[in-house]
């Protein structure tokens, strides 16, 4: 396939939903100024998303909301669903930006997300089996950190983290790895941004990250910073199934940006920020759920398979 060819199939993969955005603050059930950033699951045969609400104070916390379909006749819990500890040190300014894989060892559903601590951003864990209680692990990894995943069963042995720590002022992805889901170590550096490409100044990872036979498929946000402000859009990789650290191949293109006023217009222009995605191998479809210019969440829709044809045309990665 030729750059120009990867390029317009890149640009053709994903179909907005023609209703975004489809959570709004207008809808919600409490007060709230912004709603965005989902982390998403099917649950029960229903799509469930926990959703960062940001409050009129400016601190975020987590509401469940559950859809039949993924896209309309969301049941939105009443109050929200984890508020932060804002009398501890770890969550004092709130909580945001979750990801949500079952962890089969432990049978539960693992939370991590993103705590502000007096210290920064770190990232933290929760467990649960039916997103009503919750038992909190605390802080996982020293801050400045954010954009953390699990790995939803041991590699080789040990747990896997893919998060994204700020290290010499550098904003790229790094694996991580433990033994008891408490201490992490074996760090290495997983994706790091590209000069000049429209993920330069900041790489994370997007959503969780999704099995298949040819590897781990890899949604991430990339950000280039311009005179108007920063451009937040997704990209892909494929990482080895059995090494995860080793990338085997990585979009140069990006392939979802923002584009509509929704995605352009809000709190934080130009951002389309990308948390969650669920799968229906039956109809190879897979959604993906994003924060809209950190105001609303929408979602977008692909052919599982087209997304796979993408990925394995893409270059083969480097190192």
């Amino acid at each position: 396939m030729t750059d120009l060819a990867r390029q317009k199939k890149a640009n053709e993969l994903f179909e907005r939903y023609e209703g975004n955005p489809i959570l709004t603050p207008q809808i919600w059930p409490y007060a709230a100024n912004a709603v965005m950033n989902p982390a998403a699951i099917r649950l029960d045969g229903e799509t469930l998303l926990l959703v960062r609400v940001e409050d009129m104070r400016g601190f975020s916390h987590l509401t469940v909301a559950r859809s039949k379909n993924g896209f309309t006749d969301w049941q939105i819990d009443k109050e929200p669903t984890m508020l932060a500890d804002h009398s501890s040190q770890e969550e004092r300014w709130g909580l945001e930006d979750p990801r949500i894989i079952w962890l089969e060892e432990q049978k539960q559903y693992a939370i991590t997300y993103t705590s502000f601590s007096e210290g920064g951003p770190l990232v933290s864990l929760a467990i649960t089996k039916n997103f009503r209680t919750f038992a909190r692990l605390g802080g996982l990894l020293p801050p400045e950190d954010k954009d953390a995943c699990l790995f939803p069963r041991r590699i080789n042995g040990r747990f896997a983290m893919i998060h994204r720590p700020i290290v010499r002022g550098e904003a790229h992805m790094w694996m991580s790895f433990s033994p008891d889901l408490k201490h992490w170590g074996d760090h290495r550096l997983l994706i790091m941004t590209r000069h000049a490409y429209w993920d330069c100044h900041r790489v994370g990872l997007a959503c969780q990250p999704v099995e298949t036979e040819h590897g781990w498929l890899l949604f991430y946000h990339g950000v280039r910073s311009t005179t108007a402000g920063a451009i937040y859009r997704m990209g892909l990789a494929l990482l080895d199934l059995h090494d995860p650290w080793k990338v085997l191949r990585r979009g140069d293109e990006w392939i979802l940006g923002p584009r509509e006023m929704y995605e352009r217009v809000g709190d934080v222009g130009g951002v389309v920020f990308p948390t969650g995605v669920t799968t229906d191998m039956d109809k190879d479809l897979l959604h993906i759920y994003y924060g809209a210019a950190d105001c609303t969440v929408a979602v977008a829709t692909a052919k599982f398979s087209e997304v796979i044809d993408y990925i394995l045309s893409c270059p083969e990665a480097m190192g």
